[in-house]
């Protein structure tokens, strides 16, 4: 994949399909480590180990539609890729949690792209699931909530068009508050 939050979203995806109903998602970056961690947490089906195991091959998978999974080997790939790694915890009935970690100086780091659309197209996809989204430079963070937005909005679907608009633009605005640009 040519950027890392199309890998977020097809892990989050993954989550999505084990019957999660709650996906954390963490991306901390630490400039003077020249570090950045992606972490997608969810509270699904779980595995067993050897499900662990399996899922990094390229050539298992559970899907019915085809017969390869590429999503988790091809993280970690591009993240072994670059000197870091790629870990998976899980246990059956308790959810997975699929961390890598990259070195940000690597010729091979592949850019984290463009991980605001995927967060809204997450959210505004599956309304009926409750998302957590950390961003962290160093030490400047910002979380989204959508348990918090929902209880905020009193009913109003996030995946409304004016609500939208908003996360849109609040993550953008977070995003370059914390990367210490100017909006």
């Amino acid at each position: 994949m040519r950027e890392l939050s199309l890998n977020v979203l097809d892990i989050a995806q993954n989550s999505i399909s084990a019957g999660a109903s709650l996906i954390e998602i963490e991306i901390a970056e630490d400039t003077h480590k020249n570090e950045m961690i992606i972490g997608i947490y969810d509270n699904g089906r779980g595995m067993t180990p050897e499900q662990v195991q399996n899922v990094q091959d390229p050539f298992f998978t559970t899907r019915t539609t085809r017969k390869v999974g590429m999503g988790i080997p091809l993280f970690k790939l591009a993240a072994e890729q670059t000197g870091g790694s790629l870990s998976i915890e899980s246990e059956v009935g308790a959810g997975t949690r699929v961390t890598a970690r990259f070195k940000t100086d690597s010729i091979d780091f592949t850019p984290l792209g463009d991980i605001d659309s995927t967060i809204i197209t997450l959210i505004t996809m599956n309304t009926d699931r409750d998302f957590i989204y950390r961003f962290k430079v160093d030490e400047k963070e910002f979380t989204l909530s959508t348990a918090e937005l929902n209880e905020i909005l009193g009913g109003v679907p996030l995946s409304e068009p004016s609500v939208t608009q908003w996360i849109k633009e609040y993550l953008h605005e977070q995003t370059q508050i914390i990367r210490g640009g100017v909006l």
